[in-house]
C-alpha cells in the first residue's frame, strides 16, 4: 500500500455528507443577487420622486435600474441623490443592508469553502471524540466492499464502520454508502491512529498483498491489543505470519475460491447451498445466538433448528462432539435457519454470519 521513494501524503478523515452540485449552488447566489437588485428597483422607482437625476428632471425606470446598479455593487458615481426625506430614510434604513448583503453573496464561494472546512473541522473533531467499538475496515477492494456488505446486513450502522484505503475514489465510494472512510496507507500508525484503531472492537484487514496484511495486522495489535483481527490473505503458506503477528482468524482467499470451485464441479448443489449460507437473506442462514432457557440442559440435536456448532468457553464444538450432549447456560449456537426468521425466537435471535 506504501510506495518506496513516493512522498507520503497526510491521513485524510472522509465523513459520509449530502453534497451539492456547483453549478446549483452558483444559480442560487445569482437568484438571490439578482432578487436584491430587483428589490432595490422597486424601491427606488416608488420613491423616483425623492432622488435628483442630473440629467432628468424625473426619473425613468431604466434610470432606477441604473441606479439600483451602481449603488448596491458599491460604484456610486452620484449623478443620482437622493434628495428628500424618505428617499434617504430607505437608503439608509433598506438600500445600505441591501448593499452589504449583495456583498457578501458575491464573496460567498469564498465564505462558503472556509464555512465548509470550519463545519468538516469540527464533525471530524466531533467524530473522533465518540467513536468507539467500532469495524475498522483496511481496504477497500473487492474483499474490503463484501466485508462492509455483510457488516451492513447484520444491522451494524454505517457510523460503526471506519474504511481505511489509500485510494481517494475508493473512499469517496465507501462514504457513499454512509461509512466513515480514512484516505492513507493502513501500514502507518498515525493512519490507523485517524481511523481511532486503539478503540475499536473489530479491524477487517482486507489488502490485496499478503506481506502488507501481515503489517497491517502487526502494527494494529500493537495499537489495540485487545480488539478482534481478521485477516485474509492469498497464500496458505502465509497464515503462520498473520497469527504471529497478532490475527484471530485468518481466511485463504484464494484457496476458500479454488475449494469451492472444486466442490462445485464435483457436488454442484452442495456448492449451491454453501454459496447460499455465505450470502445472507438468499435461502438459508448461518447464525449464531445464545442458547435460550428451554433448551439448557438437553442435547444439541433436540434443538428446533439445526446445529452446526457450539460455541463454549470461546472454543467451537461440532455438533457432535461429546459435550454437546448437555447444553449449558452461557452457551452460544451456531444454526442454520431459512431466510424468514423463527417467530419464537424472540431476543435470542442472533446475527447472521
Amino acid at each position: 500500500m506504501e510506495t518506496r521513494g513516493r512522498a507520503v501524503r497526510p491521513a485524510r478523515v472522509m465523513l459520509p455528507s449530502r453534497r451539492r452540485g456547483p453549478m446549483r449552488a452558483v444559480l442560487r447566489r445569482v437568484g438571490l443577487a439578482v432578487g436584491l437588485l430587483l428589490l432595490v428597483v422597486v424601491l427606488v422607482y416608488l420613491g423616483r420622486d425623492g432622488y435628483r437625476d442630473g440629467a432628468r428632471a424625473r426619473m425613468s425606470l431604466l434610470d432606477c435600474l441604473y441606479y439600483a446598479t451602481v449603488t448596491v455593487s458599491t460604484t456610486g458615481y452620484g449623478d443620482i441623490v437622493p434628495v428628500s426625506s424618505g428617499a434617504r430614510l430607505v437608503n439608509t434604513v433598506i438600500i445600505t443592508p441591501v448593499r452589504v448583503l449583495f456583498l457578501i453573496v458575491l464573496v460567498g464561494t469564498t465564505l462558503e469553502v472556509l464555512a465548509e472546512r470550519t463545519r468538516e473541522d469540527w464533525r471530524r473533531a466531533r467524530w473522533r471524540a465518540r467513536v468507539r467499538d467500532h469495524f475498522v475496515v483496511a481496504g477497500f477492494g473487492t474483499k474490503g466492499r463484501s466485508a462492509v456488505r455483510t457488516l451492513l446486513r447484520n444491522d451494524i450502522s454505517p457510523h460503526e464502520i471506519v474504511v481505511v484505503d489509500p485510494d481517494p475514489a475508493a473512499v469517496a465510494e465507501a462514504t457513499a454508502a454512509g461509512v466513515v472512510g480514512v484516505v492513507g496507507d493502513a501500514t502507518r500508525r498515525t493512519v490507523l491512529r485517524q481511523a481511532a484503531v486503539e478503540r475499536a472492537r473489530e479491524i477487517v484487514v482486507a489488502v490485496e498483498r499478503d506481506d502488507t496484511a501481515v503489517l497491517i495486522t502487526l502494527t494494529t495489535r500493537q495499537l489495540n491489543p485487545d480488539a478482534g483481527i481478521q485477516a485474509t490473505v492469498r497464500e496458505a503458506e502465509n497464515i503462520p505470519l498473520l497469527r504471529q503477528s497478532g490475527a484471530d482468524h485468518v481466511v485463504v482467499s484464494s484457496e476458500t475460491a479454488g475449494r469451492l470451485l472444486g466442490v462445485a464441479a464435483l457436488h454442484p448443489h452442495l456448492s449451491a447451498v454453501m454459496e447460499d449460507l455465505l450470502q445472507r437473506g438468499s435461502g438459508l442462514d448461518l447464525v449464531e445466538r445464545e442458547v435460550r432457557p428451554e433448551e439448557v440442559g438437553g442435547p444439541a440435536g433436540a434443538v428446533a433448528q439445526p446445529v452446526v456448532a457450539v460455541v463454549r468457553d470461546d472454543r467451537t464444538l461440532p455438533y457432535d462432539a461429546p459435550a454437546c450432549g448437555t447444553l449449558r447456560a452461557g452457551d452460544r449456537l451456531i444454526v442454520a435457519r431459512s431466510t424468514e426468521p423463527d417467530p419464537h425466537a424472540g431476543d435470542y435471535e442472533g446475527r447472521a454470519l
